[in-house]
C-alpha cells in the first residue's frame, strides 16, 4: 500500500517538473504514562502521512498531509510553495544506490504485543519503586514502529521499517530534612529493556543522595556519568554539523586535519550501526548510511552532511540528511554519535574529584562558543578513589570544547543514550561551584 501511493504521488508530481521526491511514512506505538503510584493513562498512537518536495526551475517546493486519498492538491501546493521560493543551485534528491543491511532495528515482537502488557511493564516499574520504599513522582513506558519509504525522480527507492521501546521512571526519597529526586531512562531497538532494573537504579541514586553536603569552589576532576555526559556531548556536536560550520557558528569550521580534542579520543557518526537507536538503511532524503569518520586520535577529518551542505560544500553527503516526520524536510542531524576512547581513568584513580549522574540545563549551552553553566545532579564527592558522600547542592561551568582536550572516558561501559553512543567520560579539570 504505501509503495503504490509513494509510486502514485511521483507520477503525479512529474507531470509538474522532472525533479520530485515522495517521502511516506506510517508510524503506530503505545504510551503509558505513570503518574505518581498508578499508571495514569495509556494510548494508542497512528500516524500515516506523505510528503512531498520539487524542485522546479532551481527553486525548492514542500507540502504534506494526511489525506492519501487525494493526493493531487499536495502536489500542486508543493508546485506553488516552490514558486513562492529563490533560486539555489544546491538543491538537489539522491541519486539511485546501494542500501546496506542494517541488523537489529527490527523487533517482530512489537506486532504481538497488546496493551496490556505495555501497561505491565509500568506496573513492575511502580511495584519495584515501592518495594524499595521510593515515592514514585512520574514515569511512562512507550512502543513504537515505524516504516518509511522514498521514492524520486533520480531512480531511488529506498524503505526502512524499525521499532524502539523505552522506559523512563523518577522517584523521591525523604530523608528527613529534604526530599532527594533521581530518574533513569533506557531505550532499546528490541523488548530488552529490563523495568526492574530501571526502577531499582533510581531508588538507588535517590536513597545515596540523601544527606548531601556543601562542596567548595574549585576545579575538580569530573566523571560525567552517560546521563550527563550525553547532554553536554549535544553542544558539542553542533559543532561538526556542516550546516553549522558553513554559517559560521562552528568552532571547527577551518581546523580539518588539526588536533581538536584529546588525542585519546575518536568521534564516528554510523547510520549502520547494528541496533542503534538512530540507524536505518538510508537517512531522510535516500542517501545510504554510512559510518562517518569525523575525529580520529584527536584530528578533525570530517564533518556531517546533507545534500544541500555537500553541494554547497563540493562534498559527497554522509547520510545525515535527518527528517522528525512527513511533515518536515531534510536537514543535518545526527545519527548514532560514537564517542571511542583509547585511555580509561575510573573512579579508582582518582584522589579528590567529584561523579556528576545528571544534569539540569544542558539546553542552555552557547553551542557557537561552548561555554556551559549547568546544575549537578545527584552528585557525589569522591575521595582516595571512593564514592565518598553525595553533594547537596552545585553547579558545573566551563567550555565544552576545551573540556574534551582534557577528556578520558570514566569507564569501559557504553550505553546508548538517543542518538549518543558513549562511556562515562572524565574531564581533567572542571569547575564545581558549590
Amino acid at each position: 500500500m504505501m509503495h503504490n501511493i509513494a509510486n502514485q504521488a511521483l507520477d503525479l508530481a512529474l507531470n509538474y517538473t522532472d525533479q520530485a521526491e515522495i517521502y511516506v511514512e506510517k508510524e503506530e506505538g503505545v504510551n503509558v504514562d505513570i503518574k505518581k503510584d498508578k499508571v495514569d493513562f495509556a494510548k494508542e498512537a497512528f500516524t500515516f502521512g506523505l510528503g512531498v518536495r520539487v524542485i522546479l526551475d532551481g527553486r525548492m517546493g514542500f507540502s504534506y498531509t494526511t489525506n492519501l486519498d487525494n493526493i493531487e492538491p499536495i502536489v500542486k501546493s508543493a508546485m506553488f510553495n516552490a514558486k513562492a521560493n529563490e533560486i539555489d543551485e544546491n538543491f538537489a534528491f539522491a541519486p539511485k544506490s546501494e542500501y546496506p543491511n542494517v541488523k537489529g532495528i527490527f523487533d517482530s515482537k512489537i506486532e504481538y504485543l497488546d496493551l496490556e502488557d505495555i501497561i505491565g511493564f509500568g506496573n513492575i516499574m511502580l511495584d519495584t519503586v515501592l518495594d524499595e520504599k521510593c515515592e514514585p513522582t512520574s514515569g511512562g513506558f512507550s512502543t513504537g514502529y515505524s516504516k518509511f519509504i522514498i521514492a524520486n525522480s533520480e531512480g531511488t527507492v529506498a524503505q526502512d521499517v524499525s521499532s524502539i521501546y523505552s522506559g523512563y521512571i523518577s522517584v523521591n526519597v525523604d530523608d528527613g530534612e529534604n526530599v532527594s529526586t533521581a530518574s533513569e531512562y533506557d531505550a532499546s531497538r528490541y523488548m530488552d529493556i529490563n523495568p526492574v532494573q530501571i526502577a531499582e537504579k533510581a531508588c538507588k541514586i535517590a536513597k545515596d543522595s540523601r544527606n548531601g553536603k556543601p562542596i567548595e569552589t574549585k576545579d575538580f576532576p569530573v566523571i560525567l556519568d552517560h546521563h550527563a555526559a550525553s547532554g553536554l556531548v549535544a553542544t558539542f556536536s553542533s559543532a561538526l554539523n556542516a550546516d553549522n560550520v558553513q554559517r559560521g557558528r562552528s568552532v571547527f569550521a577551518d581546523k580539518i586535519g588539526k588536533e581538536v580534542v584529546s588525542s585519546s579520543l575518536s568521534i564516528y557518526d554510523d547510520g549502520t550501526l547494528e541496533g542503534g537507536l538512530q540507524s536505518a538503511v538510508c537517512d531522510g532524503e535516500g542517501t545510504s548510511s554510512q559510518k562517518t569518520p569525523l575525529i580520529e586520535n584527536g584530528l578533525l577529518k570530517n564533518f556531517m552532511y546533507d545534500i544541500y551542505t555537500s553541494k554547497k560544500g563540493g562534498v559527497e553527503s554522509t547520510g545525515n540528511g535527518m527528517r522528525s516526520s512527513y511533515g518536515d524536510v531534510p536537514a543535518v542531524g545526527l545519527s548514532n554519535f560514537i564517542l571511542e576512547f583509547g585511555d580509561i581513568k575510573d573512579i579508582s584513580e582518582i584522589d579528590n574529584g567529584v561523579l556528576v549522574t545528571d544534569i539540569l540545563g544542558a539546553h542552555t549551552a552557547n553551542p557557537i562558543s561552548g561555554d556551559f553553566s549547568v546544575e549537578a545532579m545527584n552528585a557525589f564527592k569522591i575521595e582516595n578513589g571512593e564514592l565518598k558522600h553525595p553533594i547537596k547542592k552545585a553547579m558545573l561551568s566551563g567550555n565544552i570544547f576545551q573540556a574534551m582536550k582534557t577528556a578520558s572516558a570514566g569507564s569501559a561501559e557504553v550505553r546508548k543514550i538517543g542518538p549518543f553512543v558513549l562511556p562515562t567520560i572524565l574531564i581533567e579539570n572542571l569547575r564545581v561551584v558549590g
